[in-house]
């Protein structure tokens, strides 16, 4: 994203807020967006040492969102259930290491939304076409629950679904765009979340996809 200019010719960053969502949880407007090229080159890496694959949930079902991994830890899905593993089931490498500029976004942001000291080992990379959408779920696979999740959205924009304790609990829609970045744990860790189908369109840096890294303390 290409810095702005006032009146008098004087580079303005781009306007940065912090919006509560509950107790816990929180969006932090455009935080990534300081950081966007190192990040999208480091994504360009990742994904061609280990690219989007469709997985199987247990039921059977293939997922409509590409997913891959980087960091000591994976999340994978098959017959077997879904969990975490350090090994890339589509080439039996382990995952590609964390990037620097991923770990420094992760660790700022929860810093930034009281979580000092997250240092997450897994970082799960979804990738939505238009269409695709993702499920209510909540975020239970990890070993520890007192470690926040960091989400962040890059490309088009979407429509963050944030409910409650339960499935059935009333949602609130939270539009995200690029570079935002949803920060939640403490009360708030198990919440249910989701996101609703993508609508076509363009985004400068992505085309029309967009790409969520999901950052978590696995292991």
């Amino acid at each position: 994203m290409m810095d702005m200019a006032d009146l008098f010719g004087h580079v303005v960053s781009p306007v940065r807020r912090d919006e509560p969502l509950c107790d816990g949880a929180v969006v932090l407007r455009g935080f990534a967006l300081a950081d966007e090229v190192a990040l999208l080159q480091a994504l360009n890496t990742v994904v061609a040492q280990a690219p989007f694959r469709h997985l199987i949930t247990p039921g059977g079902f293939r997922m409509s969102v590409g997913m891959t991994n980087t960091g000591p830890l994976g999340w994978v899905s098959d017959r077997r259930g879904y969990r975490y593993d350090p090994v890339d089931p589509l080439s039996g490498n382990p995952w590609p290491g964390l990037p620097d500029t991923f770990l420094q976004l992760a660790t700022g942001a929860a810093a930034r939304a009281g979580y000092v000291g997250f240092m997450p080992d897994a970082c799960l990379i979804n990738r939505y076409e238009p269409g695709t959408r993702l499920s209510l779920h909540q975020d239970r696979d990890e070993l520890d629950l007192a470690q926040p999740i960091v989400s962040v959205s890059l490309g088009m924009p979407a429509v963050f679904l944030f409910g409650g304790m339960l499935r059935t609990d009333a949602q609130v829609r939270v539009p995200l765009a690029h570079g935002d970045v949803v920060v939640w744990g403490g009360p708030a860790r198990l919440r249910y979340h989701g996101v609703m189908p993508l609508k076509p369109g363009y985004h400068e840096a992505l085309g029309g996809v967009r790409i969520n890294l999901t950052f978590r303390k696995a292991g």
